[in-house]
């Protein structure tokens, strides 16, 4: 890996479609491999479907093939952590001791675990 994952996140911020937010938020993931995806937020007017970055770098790697993501890097101007919608697409992708983290502009970074940051997660125990 060439750059590190918060320069990978910070990077795709830049592609980031957000002209009702103004809010560029990037992410980085890795899978199973080591592979790494990038995605970043695209807004709607609908706003409903506006998709985060988190969820575009996640859908990327199952597009093509991956289905266990290792580790998860955001990245937003004020360090941001990834939503709900986010942290419940990442329970089906990983398992609940994937590390997430998110910094901002400065450098800062926090990492939590998926199970600390969605205490209660729907998974498919449930439908079972």
């Amino acid at each position: 890996m060439s750059k590190d994952l918060h320069q990978e996140a910070k990077d795709a911020s830049q592609n980031s479609h957000s002209p009702y937010s103004k809010a560029k938020v990037g992410a980085a993931i890795v899978t199973e491999d080591g592979t790494v995806y990038s995605g970043c937020n695209i807004e709607n007017s609908s706003f409903g479907a506006t998709v985060c970055a988190e969820r575009v770098a996640i859908w990327k790697a199952v597009s093509e093939g991956h289905k266990k993501v290792k580790k998860v890097q955001v990245y937003t101007h004020d360090g941001w952590p990834p939503c709900g919608m986010c942290l419940q697409v990442m329970t089906e992708f990983a398992d609940p001791d994937l590390e997430i983290t998110f910094g901002d502009h400065s450098g800062k970074q926090t990492t939590k675990k998926l199970k600390e940051m969605l205490t209660h997660a729907f998974t498919s125990e449930h439908l079972k």
